[in-house]
């Protein structure tokens, strides 16, 4: 289901998608119905930045999949993702999975998009009312109760639970009030004009609790190059690299960097590219719910992963960004392709959470799982084709590159940190 297909059910600035048409939506439609609302409400969030927007896929995904899990033939992920405790059981009697998911993600929702503007919350109001009212239609007054009782019991659980891990609270858009640069000719320095951008973005992000990553070790991109100015050197040819490229992009190198590029505001985010494509999936096959809310969960807790391990590393390495550096040593008057993110350069971001992601959505739905990726075909860019969800992840990271925005170091090395966060989501137990 397209954007150019959701209906304007609340006459506000973005429209809601489309409810199903038949006159009981499965637990699978009601889920990714959800989904595509927040896709939305992340693209009109001016707070949800990259990590703050993976943060909120992961809940919302663990959410989902415990409320159904409880119902027997899946393994909790309490005792298995860190700090998540026993979730209420359900109680005796029937249960509509329908409505338990509805009711979670109204609540979940709500919650983790308390912040979004007027329109936004118009539009949470919407799906939670005129969807609500299709799926109560025909249930029994005390399944239904029952039903919507559970679900709101579990998201509250989880609402608690994401409470303590160090994001819950984002003030000034995630930068912050005060900062002091470190003295350096390699450490970051601003990129932009903007009074708010002269502090890093979210630079305490890295301390996070995640979910499956191991919470006292990290997983790390490793050293980049050491910087130098020297043309000899391994940091001056990897800059003289993207000076170059950008200098000679194709016409497939351009489309590939906007393709990827996935600017807040603009777009569902980096993050929300992976959701978007795990989406696009589930729809295409008729997924179930539980093999829906399984598959969107482990990409939500890998996008987060990730975006804690590349954040750490950011702030303990914080390097210069590409457009710093030529214009301090190779060409004052260069200019990158794409606008250059307010925080450090390496690691990668769309690199590692785009390894994690790949990772997870393989063990999902299987190495060599061809696809096509329409994420942003409403906004008049062409669906790209990919083999496998490996080469998603290699385009996607190349694509910085083509931007102007990193080094290669920072890409490769992102890559494979980001394989090292996914391969810690791969291992949970979910499905039987």
């Amino acid at each position: 289901m397209q954007r150019r297909h959701f209906l304007a059910l609340t006459g506000a600035a973005f429209a809601l998608p489309a409810l199903p048409l038949h006159a009981a939506p499965s637990p699978s439609d009601t889920l990714l119905t959800w989904y595509k609302l927040v896709l939305e409400l992340v693209r009109h969030t001016a707070t949800y930045s990259p990590p703050v927007a993976a943060r909120a896929f992961g809940y919302l995904g663990v959410a989902a999949y415990e409320a159904l899990a409880s119902a027997g033939g899946a393994t909790s992920l309490a005792g298995q993702i860190s700090g998540l405790t026993a979730l209420p059981a359900r109680p005796a009697g029937s249960h509509d999975d329908s409505l338990v998911l509805h009711a979670v993600m109204s609540e979940a929702v709500a919650t983790f998009f308390g912040n979004t503007g007027p329109t936004g919350q118009r539009a949470i109001a919407a799906m939670r009312d005129k969807l609500g009212a299709k799926l109560h239609d025909g249930v029994a007054e005390d399944v239904a109760a029952r039903s919507a009782a559970y679900g709101l019991a579990v998201a509250r659980h989880i609402e608690a639970y994401s409470a303590s891990d160090g994001g819950h609270d984002v003030q000034n858009m995630g930068f912050p009030m005060e900062w002091t640069l470190q003295k350096g000719p390699e450490f970051w320095v601003p990129t932009s004009l903007i009074v708010q951008q002269q502090a890093p973005l979210l630079p305490n992000w890295g301390k996070n609790r995640p979910f499956a990553m191991p919470v006292d070790k990290p997983c790390t991109a490793g050293d980049p190059p050491t910087y130098s100015e020297d043309p000899g050197s391994e940091f001056y040819k990897q800059a003289k690299e993207v000076y170059d490229t950008s200098k000679n992009l194709t016409d497939e190198q351009k489309a590939i960097a906007r393709f990827w590029s996935d600017d807040p505001m603009l777009s569902p985010t980096p993050p929300g590219h992976w959701i978007s494509i795990t989406l696009q999936i589930l729809h295409r096959d008729g997924a179930d719910a539980l093999r829906a809310a399984d598959a969107l969960a482990r990409t939500g807790m890998a996008v987060n992963d990730g975006f804690i391990a590349c954040w750490a590393d950011k702030t303990h390495y914080n390097r210069l960004r590409p457009v710093t550096y030529i214009k301090r040593v190779i060409d004052k008057t260069w200019e990158p392709l794409l606008i250059t993110p307010p925080f450090a350069e390496y690691p990668s971001g769309h690199s590692t959470q785009s390894g994690a992601a790949a990772v997870v959505l393989a063990a999902v739905f299987g190495e060599g799982f061809a696809f096509d990726d329409a994420t942003h075909a409403d906004d008049g860019i062409k669906p790209r084709h990919y083999t496998d969800f490996h080469s998603a992840a290699a385009e996607a990271a190349i694509s910085r590159l083509y931007g102007g925005i990193h080094f290669r170091a920072a890409n490769e090395n992102g890559l494979r940190q980001g394989v090292e966060v996914g391969g810690f989501i791969k291992a949970l137990k979910t499905l039987a």
